[in-house]
């Protein structure tokens, strides 16, 4: 079976547009995949709120254990935010390490402070100075190249948010010169979103941040794609859309002690779909060959002769 690091490196060096919707569990990663996704993406926002921890407090093993679970459970490479690596240059590469033994195929490491503050979610941003983002996007690589030299290494810089584009600009020209693989910043117009992919020289992720307040440009696959990116983070797609309907359903069984937003024969079609989709037609065949066999020939009753 190939390798999920493999079959990310082979995506991105055929060029292929790296379509990655945000999930924070396993069914959703197999969701994306059912409908035709080839790569996955978990994120911190979307395990932070799934968990109710907030992103700034998760632990390593706490973001890598949802990825990993992710990864096991899907045939698709999964993408993973890896914050800013934990620490310093060593702390990241041995979150490159165990991401790679966690199955997870590649990661983004930031330019941010670390331990990060709750404060980088009102757009606050505390970059590292330039020198230490170099070490660590370095070693980061190092380590990639020691453990595997398909896992992909994503250089991210929030430096537009305080010292302006053409530092991010700086950073990802130096994250390439350390051997990441691709880059990712956050553009604020779209002026500077059609300048990146060509002057930060790396093949760019864009993160589509749905909801955001300060007015970040939003664009579809399509567009981006046309700009010349290489991919699309939608960074909070899954725990925004859960908890924006899950709401309107909970208000409604609060209020009237029924839900009606689905069809009976629809939930019945959704359920159908849930069990298909986590392998339950599969269980049950085995238990058929083996032990409900046993169970109904003892059920049998035992006539006299």
């Amino acid at each position: 079976m190939q390798r999920a690091t493999s079959k990310l490196r082979a995506l991105v060096k055929a060029g292929k547009f790296l379509e990655l919707p945000a999930a924070h569990d396993p069914l959703t990663a197999k969701l994306a995949e059912s409908v035709g996704f080839k790569t996955i993406y978990n994120g911190g926002f979307v395990t932070g709120g799934s968990t109710t921890i907030s992103e700034p407090l998760l632990t390593m093993n706490e973001q890598i254990n949802i990825a990993s679970n992710m990864a096991h459970a899907v045939d698709i490479p999964v993408i993973m935010d890896a914050g800013a690596g934990w620490g310093e240059p060593l702390h990241t590469m041995r979150t490159v390490r165990e991401c790679i033994r966690a199955g997870i195929a590649g990661v983004h490491i930031e330019d941010q402070l670390f331990p990060k503050r709750a404060h980088y979610h009102t757009y606050i941003a505390h970059n590292i100075p330039m020198n230490e983002f170099r070490d660590k996007i370095r070693l980061a690589c190092v380590q990639r190249d020691e453990t595997d030299k398909d896992f992909v290494i994503i250089a991210r810089s929030d430096a537009c948010r305080e010292q302006g584009y053409q530092e991010a600009v700086k950073r990802m020209r130096l994250a390439q010169d350390q051997g990441a693989d691709m880059g990712l910043i956050f553009p604020r117009t779209p002026a500077e979103t059609k300048k990146a992919p060509a002057q930060c020289k790396l093949p760019m992720i864009y993160v589509q941040s749905r909801g955001n307040r300060d007015g970040r440009p939003l664009y579809s696959f399509r567009q981006l794609e046309d700009m010349g990116y290489a991919g699309c983070i939608d960074a909070i797609l899954s725990v925004g859309v859960q908890f924006h309907f899950m709401r309107q359903a909970l208000v409604e069984l609060k209020k009237t002690g029924d839900y009606t937003g689905i069809s009976e024969q629809d939930y019945i079609t959704a359920r159908k779909q849930i069990e298909d989709l986590i392998g339950l037609e599969e269980y049950y065949r085995i238990e058929r060959e083996t032990v409900e066999k046993m169970t109904a020939k003892k059920s049998k009753p035992h006539h006299k002769k």
